[in-house]
């Protein structure tokens, strides 16, 4: 490296928890339910991650299908669908725990590494005020 302040490595995890049945919930079914939320559909969800509907609610069922309870509802008089209070709460413990898990290994990573190393979400911002800057 060149240029000692451009170097910044990020920090990047992928958090999951699985049971022997396989994959409860990480951050694939984690955005599948932000976009269900956003989009108030499932088929939209899908395509709004670049994937199939049967994809999308297998993934879905498999997690409701291992805790025994739903985590999305289809909507009355509509195709639509939103998040049970069970999804709205386990999308939202899912976001804090990984952030706090996010946290701590960026600052073990600066007391680990001799760089200056960048959370993703600070990475990003850089990343995008450089491509403001540059316009």
């Amino acid at each position: 490296m060149s240029d000692e302040e451009e170097f910044c490595p990020r920090v990047r995890l992928n958090l999951w928890l699985e049971t022997e049945e396989g994959m409860l919930f990480g951050l694939g079914r984690a955005q599948l339910l932000e976009q269900i939320e956003k989009q108030g559909s499932l088929n939209k969800a899908a395509k709004a991650l670049g994937m199939s509907y049967r994809a999308a609610w297998g993934r879905l069922k498999n997690t409701e299908d291992v805790l025994g309870e739903s985590l999305v509802l289809k909507t009355r008089g509509r195709k639509g669908c939103s998040l049970t209070p069970l999804g709205e709460r386990i999308l939202e413990d899912y976001r804090q725990w990984a952030q706090e898990v996010e946290n701590f290994a960026v600052m073990t990573a600066r007391k680990s590494f001799p760089w200056k190393i960048a959370s993703f979400e600070e990475d990003m911002e850089r990343i995008r005020n450089a491509e403001k800057d540059s316009e």
